[in-house]
């Protein structure tokens, strides 16, 4: 490890290949906390290059315990964090509101590591209890139209660099991996990145696989649309900014999308948004990435299309009933 970090500290690149073996060795086990943490801030002090991400990508997905959801057309919603934000938890929401809409969604997610609260702390709090057990899986996604895919039961070798994500609590290129290494390897997917750069790796990387996707960035920051201002969308054939007054939303302040800053807070916003109780630019902006996720997974369905359909599964209570049913079976 200490040629490969004076390698990088003279601002050198890995390949694509060198990027796989490297992060496979560090979850491997195979190198201290204080090695891992060196070779993390390298990434903080410079940008990423699409090979290293790619070759990080592919060390995770090779290492990940995979889960079949082939006969499913399911969708994922993940945002890779790190916009330092801290909302309250829009996307897992928004599946929830997708699934009651009449899609699959299987939803990968995991412990917050550099916000207050992150899907999984969300899920666990609300009884939902984790598993990567193949058939219960199948069948929450069966009966709910929604499952939720814990990361590290999924990919156990991310265990050893989690201790040392908790302790920076920085914003590091596992936040950009995260969306990309859902193990049941969805169809489509609808992805919030943290920064235009992203963005267009992101797009780069999609366009070379086969998966039906939009990735949302608003131009202010947000790792998911916030309507606090234009967001830019890149799918498999667009390339589009979209401002909230096309979709007839209005403009949403920062600080009516924070979270509570700890778990049990965020957790009551959850389900205040669910249970009818959510504040007028909480739905909204659940409903928009709703709406985004929808129209990606029903192509033929225009946004505006998608924005009303999203409405009456949250306003309707249907994503309350997916949510109810989801629990119930745990």
């Amino acid at each position: 490890m200490r040629e490969i970090l004076n390698y990088l500290f003279e601002y050198k690149r890995l390949t694509k290949q060198e990027a796989e073996d490297i992060l496979t060795e560090i979850t491997g086990g195979k190198l201290t906390d204080a090695e891992i943490a060196a070779f993390i801030t390298v990434f903080n002090m410079r940008t990423i290059s699409i090979d290293e991400l790619e070759g990080f990508r592919n060390a995770l997905l090779k290492t990940a315990i995979p889960i079949d959801f082939s006969d499913f057309n399911s969708i994922d919603l993940c945002g890779t964090g790190g916009d330092g934000k801290d909302t309250f938890n829009i996307s897992t929401l928004s599946a929830f509101v997708v699934a009651g809409a009449g899609a699959k969604v299987a939803k990968h997610g995991n412990y917050a590591a550099s916000s207050g609260c992150g899907s999984s702390n969300v899920m666990e709090h609300l009884g939902y209890k984790f598993s990567n057990n193949h058939d219960r899986l199948h069948n929450e996604l069966d009966q709910c139209g929604i499952t939720f895919l814990h990361a590290p039961l999924f990919n156990p070798a991310m265990k050893n660099v989690a201790s040392v994500r908790r302790a920076l609590r920085l914003k590091t290129f596992f936040n950009m991996l995260g969306p990309m290494v859902n193990p049941s390897r969805p169809q489509n997917q609808v992805v919030g990145v943290f920064s235009l750069e992203l963005a267009r790796m992101y797009n780069y990387l999609y366009q070379k696989s086969n998966v039906n996707y939009a990735i949302i960035h608003s131009l202010d920051g947000y790792d998911e649309i916030s309507l606090t201002g234009d967001f830019k969308v890149l799918a498999n054939k667009s390339d589009r900014i979209i401002s909230p007054d096309e979709l007839g939303m209005s403009i949403v302040k920062a600080e009516e999308l924070a979270g509570s800053g700890d778990v049990p807070g965020t957790a009551a916003i959850f389900t205040n948004v669910l249970e009818g109780r959510g504040t007028l630019p909480q739905n909204s902006v659940v409903i928009t990435n709703a709406a985004m996720a929808l129209s990606t997974y029903f192509p033929g369905k225009g946004l505006e299309q998608c924005v009303e359909e999203a409405k009456s599964s949250l306003i309707g209570g249907k994503a309350l009933k997916v949510f109810t049913k989801l629990i119930s079976l745990q």
